[in-house]
């Protein structure tokens, strides 16, 4: 009998277990697995990852590349992910821009931060804390050095733009007031987050998301009235099909699921409401979205700024060989001997691209890429103007300028950076001279179609020696609204190369 009972003990065991082992299995096996590509920015990756760990019976897997989102604007329409989650929605416009897709995208928010005025200890004591808490007001009438990253390349510097212009209405003199405050916050101006807190750029303050105050030990100074938050949305991206489509919005829901929660508090973000996650007891702070076409303002923060996007175009055709007598060198010698002289006097935050043009560079192509769009710090840094003192004109190069001009522009106008002055500089010594290409009434047609007032583009004529063409010239670039410097004197070149460039980068 006991025996029997024991027997029957294991069969119910052995049978539950069975039961119980065959449901699990049951629930997580899958007929395939589909690996979804999400590409995050740094604030929010690592939270974003670990809610994809939680389910491990889901027929999914999350891969979650952390980028910073400028950077993934240059990438987006060379690999694409199958989702994005930038900080803000303002990169979606500047995708589009960019040619990452050709229709609006949109995306629910995941998450957000608000962006925080961050004071040391020591400076906030200046304003009366902790009995009291400054304002931005405060802040911004004195004298404090501030830093915040670039609002050509960073949401949290586009919402200390947008401040800036609220504090300043109620001025005396509104543009005078904002025009200062903006020249004060080009002082500590940065290009990357992990800038504004370098121990050698002591600082009392950063404009920052508010997630960042407790990595920093910072006190955070809130706007008012508030300005744009990081929104973080999660969206799709066109050309994903229907599977990945259908996985991506699995993958959303398991985000915005109350059991995620603590992963996004634990990065320090709240809710896309603006509450705070995690038991926190702070304040909601409504998200405040980003303004739809922001390149007003950072239009006007290029002028304070006078940071530049510069695609120049280097005349190399046979011409450029010719001895000039009074320097004992050639055109070619003293047109880049002017060119970086420009160059060193730019700010590093200038960036700068070289073509070289004549006729038939590159196969049937008049252009030849000699140095990608960069910053002058990093050109001067890595040594990449040795690149431009080794050029040399072409024997028998005749000078395709047409041509040269217009896939410049195209491509200028497809990069056009807001926050910038985007120009395209011509230096050559001579008129088109390519019959093969488009002529002088094309060249104006299709830059008149070029053009936006919402996002200027000008070319810079630099033309030097006998057989430049000063009314060719003159034309093109007047097309765009720029204008043409010119002189038959070659030895001339950098007091002409100095003055087209004074009037619009002087600092």
């Amino acid at each position: 009998m006991v025996i029997l009972s024991i027997l029957l003990v294991l069969s119910l065991a052995g049978w539950f277990g069975f039961d119980y082992l065959h449901e699990r299995l049951s629930s997580s096996s899958c007929d395939t697995v589909t690996t979804l590509s999400v590409v995050a920015a740094p604030g929010i990756a690592s939270a974003v990852a670990r809610v994809s760990e939680q389910d491990g019976a889901a027929c999914y897997r999350v891969e979650v590349i952390a980028r910073d989102s400028a950077e993934a604007v240059g990438s987006l329409a060379q690999a694409t992910p199958d989702v994005w989650i930038p900080e803000s929605s303002q990169w979606l416009l500047r995708a589009q821009r960019r040619g990452a897709w050709d229709i609006p995208v949109t995306g629910p928010s995941i998450a957000s931060s608000p962006i925080v005025l961050g004071l040391t200890e020591t400076a906030a004591r200046r304003f009366g804390w902790p009995e009291r808490t400054p304002t931005w007001a405060q802040v911004f009438s004195g004298e404090p050095a501030i830093g915040l990253v670039d609002p050509a390349v960073d949401p949290a510097g586009l919402s200390a733009l947008i401040a800036t212009g609220e504090l300043s209405g109620s001025a005396p003199d509104p543009a005078g007031s904002y025009a200062l405050t903006l020249r004060k916050l080009t002082k500590h101006t940065v290009q990357k987050p992990a800038e504004l807190f370098d121990p050698a750029r002591p600082l009392d303050g950063v404009v920052t998301p508010e997630s960042d105050l407790g990595k920093h030990g910072l006190v955070g100074v809130y706007a008012d009235p508030a300005v744009p938050s990081l929104d973080y949305p999660y969206v799709v991206l066109p050309g994903s099909d229907q599977g990945k489509r259908d996985v991506a919005q699995q993958f959303l829901s398991r985000l915005l699921d109350q059991a995620s929660a603590g992963q996004f508090a634990e990065a320090g973000l709240r809710g896309p409401d603006g509450r705070a996650l995690g038991g926190s007891s702070a304040a909601v702070v409504r998200p405040v979205a980003p303004p739809a076409d922001p390149d007003q303002l950072l239009n006007q923060w290029a002028a304070v700024n006078r940071s530049a996007r510069m695609q120049v175009l280097l005349d190399v055709s046979g011409s450029m060989a010719q001895v000039v007598p009074e320097a004992a060198t050639d055109r070619m010698t003293l047109t880049i001997r002017a060119a970086e002289l420009g160059i060193r006097l730019f700010k590093p935050t200038t960036k700068i691209g070289l073509w070289r043009f004549s006729t038939n560079l590159d196969g049937d192509k008049d252009h030849k890429e000699l140095l990608p769009v960069r910053p002058v710090g990093e050109l001067l840094a890595d040594g990449s103007l040795d690149e431009l003192r080794r050029v040399k004109a072409i024997p028998n190069g005749a000078t395709g300028l047409y041509d040269s001009v217009l896939a410049a522009y195209t491509s200028a106008r497809q990069n056009w950076e807001p926050g910038r002055i985007n120009l395209v500089v011509v230096l050559t010594d001579g008129k088109n001279e390519d019959p093969r290409g488009i002529n002088q009434e094309q060249l104006l047609a299709r830059l008149a179609e070029l053009q936006d007032p919402k996002r200027p583009l000008q070319i810079i004529g630099i033309g030097i020696g006998p057989d430049i063409d000063p009314v060719e010239l003159r034309a093109i670039s007047r097309a765009t609204g720029g204008d043409a410097y010119t002189t038959e004197d070659p030895t001339k070149i950098v007091d002409v190369f100095y003055a087209a460039m004074g009037r619009l980068l002087e600092t």
